[in-house]
């Protein structure tokens, strides 16, 4: 039986992708990837949330099996989501096809 891939995309402020991981570590991924990013918006959005937005952000991408991504998802927020000085956002995409992740020995294309 094949495994389900999900792609996890999470935008935080500058300075939350440690704890975005650290989150995702503990619910069972293995690693992510991130990278800075400006976001855009600035003070409509801010007036219209009522939260401060920054326009630096960093943005972590996690591929994680299907059955634990909500696990995975729910840990973030809790940490870095709107309510949170992060003030992220999280979401997923399913993936159709994955090369490179082995999560045994045995695996050579999942």
């Amino acid at each position: 039986m094949e495994k389900q891939y999900e792609l996890i995309y999470t935008i935080v402020n500058q300075g939350y992708s440690d704890i975005v991981m650290q989150a995702a570590k503990e619910n069972g991924a293995r690693g992510g990837t991130i990278y800075l990013a400006n976001g855009t918006g600035g003070k409509e959005y801010e007036k219209f949330y009522g939260i401060e937005i920054s326009p630096e952000k960093e943005v972590i991408i996690i591929i994680v099996e299907n059955k634990i991504k909500d696990k995975i998802m729910k840990a973030i927020y809790e940490v870095a989501g709107l309510e949170t000085k992060g003030a992220g956002i999280c979401f997923s995409m399913s993936l159709d096809d994955v090369y490179g992740i082995n999560t045994s020995s045995q695996d050579t294309k999942e």
